[in-house]
This record gives structure tokens, sequence and C-alpha cells, in this order.
């Protein structure tokens, strides 16, 4: 049977009852578990011992619960709180901590918290001129507002969805399949076209002095023009407008482009994640507009001479150059 919350005609109806039957009758009547009358009388009723359970008082208190949001409930356990924060303050991201907390206290449901709860806790702490959000990777200040899918973005048209890519690529057991994306200069002084090679994590980048497709796309096909055509498969943007003229990218360089869904960054998650370690090299406020092609060729080549976990510790460029029998030259 689904739970749902007593209504204020059953907190009537307990309160009327409460001194004349036990709480098993009550809840035979009411078609409700004893244990759910016990709860909602240790959780809503009165605070004093010598106070009656109201259904007014009651009713307003389950209400006054319900509005209050769950991170904010999730506090009241000390433990939890402490464990957290300690964390926090050694650099733990948000989802280590939430997995290792698992680990640590398997049969304690108490301790027990979501990523993204503990993102609401550090968003709350910096509203209240706390430091934690300086622990965190991006060290955002405020929480984004996280928005439903799809919502306020329109679809290119002409796109094709990232639901009829070949199953072969989420699978990289083959080159040549790319995510592509920009990481924006501040104040409209142009942006970084990245490209990245999904199986190898092999990164390609570009500057760009302005936003617009045609720049993009001018830059991009010069890319991958450079490239063999066995690395020249598919390549997957998210819905951007300078993305907008596809079609020609795909003409110009016998690629096959796919759309990833909206506000859905995890479907490039290797693009997301390289376009982040490339944001050591050029952090957030950045002028690209001062940036010089040499120092984004330096970047490049040491996040590419960078040996990866995920690799096996061996480098996107060992891994690309082994595939192809030494045909890139850095």
């Amino acid at each position: 049977m689904s739970y749902t919350h007593l209504t204020r005609h059953e907190r009537d109806v307990i309160s009327y009852l409460k001194s004349a039957v036990s709480l098993r009758e009550i809840g035979r009547r009411l078609g409700r578990s004893h244990t759910s009358i016990s709860r909602e009388l240790k959780r809503n009723g009165p605070t004093c011992p010598d106070q009656v359970y109201g259904a007014d008082a009651a009713h307003d208190r389950a209400q006054l619960r319900q509005s209050l949001p769950r991170h904010y409930r999730r506090q009241d356990h000390a433990p939890l709180l402490r464990y957290v924060e300690r964390r926090l303050h050694i650099d733990w991201p948000p989802g280590a901590i939430s997995e290792r907390l698992k680990l640590k206290y398997p049969d304690d449901p108490k301790m027990r918290i979501s990523p993204e709860t503990i993102y609401r806790w550090v968003a709350l702490d910096s509203h209240q001129g706390g430091e934690l959000f300086r622990h965190l990777r991006r060290r955002h200040k405020h929480r984004r507002r996280q928005k439903r899918y799809g919502a306020g973005r329109r679809f290119i048209p002409g796109r094709v969805g990232i639901e009829q890519r070949p199953a072969i690529v989420n699978e990289r057991i083959r080159f040549g399949d790319w995510e592509g994306d920009l990481v924006v200069g501040s104040r409209n002084s142009g942006a970084i076209a990245t490209h990245v090679e999904r199986k190898s994590r092999y990164l390609k980048a570009s500057l760009l002095e302005n936003r617009k497709a045609e720049t993009f796309n001018t830059a991009a096909i010069t890319v991958y023009q450079q490239l063999p055509q066995a690395l020249r498969q598919t390549l997957t943007l998210d819905n951007g407008k300078e993305f907008s003229r596809f079609n020609e990218l795909e003409s110009s360089t016998t690629l096959k482009v796919y759309f990833a869904d909206p506000y859905a960054a995890w479907q490039r998650g290797t693009n997301e994640n390289t376009n982040g370690l490339l944001r050591f090299y050029f952090p957030k406020g950045t002028d690209f507009s001062q940036v010089e092609e040499a120092e984004l060729t330096r970047a490049v080549k040491r996040l590419n001479h960078r040996p990866r976990k995920c690799l096996g510790y061996r480098t996107p460029y060992e891994v690309i150059r082994h595939a192809l029998g030494g045909a890139l030259a850095n």
C-alpha cells in the first residue's frame, strides 16, 4: 500500500478517540497501522506531558514540517553533520562523502546523505558567510537553479538527438567518437572550442574570437580535417546556438553530429570533465582576447600528456598514438 499523509479529518478522529480506545482500535477505524497513529502522536503531539493532543495544532505542525526542505532535516543529526563538514574541509567531493558513509556506516540509515543535499548545505553556508564552497572543485558560491528537462531552450532545427546515436559510441570500443563544447571567457571576450575523443580522452582546442556559429564551424572544420578519416566518426554537442550550423560541419568533415538532451551535461561527461581540467590553466573570469595561441597549445599538450586513471595511467596521447601507429604529431 502506498503511503499517504494523515488528513485533517483523521487527526480529528485521533483527538476524539485517543482517551477512549487503544491506538490499535483507532488505527482499525481509520484503516491505518497502529504504528502510524503512534508516530503521529510523537511527531505532532503536545511537547509537554500534561497537554492533550489537539487536531488543529497537530495539523499545523505537520504542514510546517512538510514545507521544510529535506536538507534542513538532515542537519538535525549532529554526527552526520560533523562527518560531512570534516570531509569537506579536507577537499573531499560530495559524491565521495555520500558513498563513503555507506561503507563506514552500513547499518545506520541516519548516516546517509545525497551529493545534492551536501551541495545545498554548502550553498546555505555560503549565504551565511561561510567558506565551505572553497573546498569544492569548481568553488561556486551559489547553487545554480536546477532546471527541468528541456526547460527554456528550443531545439536546433534538424538536430538528431543522442537517443539515435549508435550504441557502439557508449561502449568506447572504437576511436573517432568526439564530444564538443565551448569554454567561455569573461565579458564576451571569446571562447575556447574543445573537442575530446571519447575512448582516448585526447583533446583538441581552438581559440574563438566570438561564439557565432560560423566562427565555431571554421575552427572545428580545420581541427577535424587535420585528423585521419579513422578518427572522424561522430560528434556529440549540446544545444547552444553556436552549434546551429552543424550541417555544414557534417558535410565538411564526414562526422555525424548528434545533440545531447538539454541540461544533461552528464551525456557529454568526458568533455565536461576535460573542460574542468582546462579551467586550471584558464580560470573563470579569464579574458580570452588576451590569451595567446601558444598558451592554449601548451595547456592542451600538458593535458594530453597527463596520465589518467581511466586509461590505466597512460596518457591520452599514448593511447591514441598507439592506436594510429604514430600518426599524431603531439
